[in-house]
């Protein structure tokens, strides 16, 4: 394979990931990771540190337009990224001492687990729930775009909510995979956000995550350009695409998307792990 094959390959399979991941919440990371590993045998650490270049790419390309139409909520994010920054430098100070074939498996369960959760998830429905006592008076609460008018919402179980999120920062800086999904689930799942602005709201964290973790990378090389820069370019396109899908897109149509691809990469990640191919 040339070069300029190669930089077209990583081209498409990043745009595709950052589709998916601005429709989902994941982040582009979840399937640019396994893809440079399995389909075009980049060193697992290397695809890691393109991820979360990648990662920051797709936080900033879909979490502005999701801001302007609304979902986004600024203030939920902002209070949770102190939880996922100090796990992301965690994560990352971890990562260069633990092996490629045991992040594997650990990035695998991972995404099973979170697979599960999202098959499990709540109706399309999603019930709109009062604030509990510390949500009121963090004001989390806010409003989102639904049937053409402002739905309001409410938050519950704010330091459960946080302590998943220092475990989703950590899952960042380890795996560099932008743990959208654990933030998804933690939003949606444990405080009770509507599904869409849990994505919306993930999309617009994952930045902040990644770059906590992306500089102690770079630092010790792990960022090569000549990766990093067309999966940048890849997912930034792919999530600037999705972002204008996610608003028409039904929520039971995008559990499903988001846990089947998820388990199909977690299959191939942890028996890859444990045969000692990545």
């Amino acid at each position: 394979m040339t070069a300029w094959d190669f930089t077209a390959m990583v081209w498409i399979l990043s745009f595709l990931a950052g589709f998916l991941g601005a429709l989902t919440g994941l982040g582009g990371g979840v399937v640019v990771v396994p893809a440079l590993t399995l389909a075009l045998g980049v060193n697992f650490r290397y695809a890691i540190g393109a991820s979360l270049v990648s990662v920051i790419a797709t936080s900033s390309g879909a979490a502005a337009a999701y801001v302007r139409e609304g979902f986004s909520n600024i203030r939920i994010g902002m209070f949770l990224e102190i939880a996922t920054t100090l796990g992301a430098i965690l994560g990352a100070f971890l990562a260069g001492r633990i092996g490629t074939h045991t992040l594997a498996i650990i990035f695998g369960l991972v995404l099973i687990q979170a697979a599960y959760h999202s098959f499990k998830g709540l109706p399309e429905g999603d019930p709109i729930v009062e604030s509990d006592s510390l949500a009121r008076r963090l004001r989390l609460g806010g409003t989102y775009p639904a049937g053409g008018k402002l739905q309001e919402y409410g938050v519950r179980h704010v330091p459960a909510g946080f302590g998943l999120m220092f475990g989703a920062g950590a899952l960042s800086g380890l795996l560099g995979i932008g743990s959208g999904a654990i933030k998804v689930i933690a939003m949606d799942r444990v405080m009770r956000i509507p599904f869409k602005v849990s994505t919306t709201t993930s999309n617009f964290m994952i930045g902040v995550t990644a770059a906590a973790s992306a500089g102690i990378y770079l630092s010790r090389g792990f960022v090569d350009p000549r990766v990093a820069m067309p999966v940048m370019l890849g997912v930034l396109a792919g999530a600037l695409l999705g972002a204008k899908v996610l608003v028409h897109a039904r929520v039971r149509t995008l559990r499903a998307v988001f846990a089947f691809v998820i388990l199909a990469l977690a299959v191939e990640m942890i028996f890859n792990g444990i045969t000692g191919r990545v």
